[in-house]
């Protein structure tokens, strides 16, 4: 071989060795705020199956179980306290923080001063540290973030808001507030506007909970005590649908995002027409319908979210709909009886 050839055929190979070399991608190490509330531990566990098992780190100010904490890092961190959270970011090199940490809105009606410190005081906190260690970050908002005067059926994406309890109030807030450090300061801030999401976990104060409280109670003593009307629609989506949509929406380059807020949803339904499809396979069950003060909250709510844009800008496609949800929670919340003896 001439020293010509030998020349570049070593300048190729070291040009392919070197591009391989670049396009490996490091996985993320992401911190999960609130990580014991609705969303955390199965967005932990589903992270965990895309990036590794060490990249997520689960942190709340509660004590875990022994399989939660066994199932991977877990960590204590209060979203009050700034400098913990600068500790956290720096000693475990966080890229993507997700702050779940909130309170929801019925049981944020129960107690405001505390929604304010733990909603806002706290959004200011993780907003602030993302900004200083150049995170992603991502915040979830919800169809709570509509009010009386916004369009319910459809609800677009851009549109009147002025919620009426404190966690709409928290969550507008925190959508204009991520915007503000998006175009000031070039944040990359991500939120979508989840509808009531449904998993197998017991209801934790949301007014949209009704959905997974059925399940429950129906399964356990044959009858549930509605708090909403029966006609009473609102926006739904199984957890798989909503951590699937969160980790998309996280992977989306920041080209394809024409905006930092999205609604998502699956579909709409009724108390009603949730109990005529469980009817279908447990048809031996009662309902009675109760109203209470979260009717007034759920009146005010989005009936039917258009997420038109979501679908159009990062390929958004729910795949759940209110037959296969059914089944599903039919079989997960057997199995979550079963497992802790409720």
């Amino acid at each position: 071989m001439s020293v010509v050839k030998r020349l570049c055929f070593s300048v190729t190979r070291l040009t392919i060795r070197n591009y391989s070399i670049n396009t490996v991608k490091k996985p993320p190490k992401i911190l999960i705020t609130g990580g014991l509330g609705q969303l955390g531990v199965e967005c932990a566990k589903h992270l965990r199956g895309k990036y590794g098992k060490d990249n997520v780190i689960l942190s709340d100010i509660i004590k875990p179980s022994t399989e939660i904490f066994n199932d991977g890092p877990y960590i204590f961190a209060d979203i009050l306290d700034f400098k913990g959270l600068q500790k956290i970011v720096v000693d475990h090199r966080v890229d993507w923080l997700i702050h779940f940490s909130a309170l929801l809105s019925a049981i944020g009606e129960q107690n405001v001063p505390l929604a304010v410190r733990v909603n806002i005081e706290g959004m200011h906190n993780v907003i602030e540290l993302a900004k200083q260690y150049k995170l992603r970050i991502f915040v979830p908002s919800t169809i709570g973030a509509f009010g009386p005067d916004s369009p319910r059926n459809p609800t677009p994406n851009i549109t009147v808001q002025r919620p009426r309890t404190i966690y709409g109030v928290s969550k507008v807030h925190a959508e204009l507030l991520g915007e503000y450090y998006h175009y000031k300061f070039g944040l990359d801030f991500r939120c979508l506007r989840f509808p009531g999401v449904i998993s197998s976990d017991p209801p934790g104060g949301g007014t949209t909970d009704y959905a997974i409280a059925i399940f429950h109670d129906v399964l356990r003593k044959g009858h549930y005590d509605c708090y909403l009307k029966p006609d009473t629609r609102l926006p739904m989506m199984h957890v798989k649908d909503a951590l699937r949509a969160l980790s998309e929406y996280l992977e989306a380059p920041n080209e394809m995002l024409i905006r930092r807020v999205y609604n998502v949803t699956s579909m709409s339904f009724t108390p009603e027409e949730l109990a005529n499809e469980m009817f279908k396979h447990l048809p031996e069950f009662t309902i009675s319908y109760k109203p209470d003060s979260r009717q007034d909250i759920a009146d005010s709510w989005p009936q039917v979210f258009d997420d038109k844009d979501a679908q159009r800008d990062w390929n958004w496609k729910p795949e759940i709909d209110l037959d296969s949800l059914v089944k599903l929670m039919i079989k997960e919340v057997k199995e979550k009886i079963v497992a802790n003896n409720f």
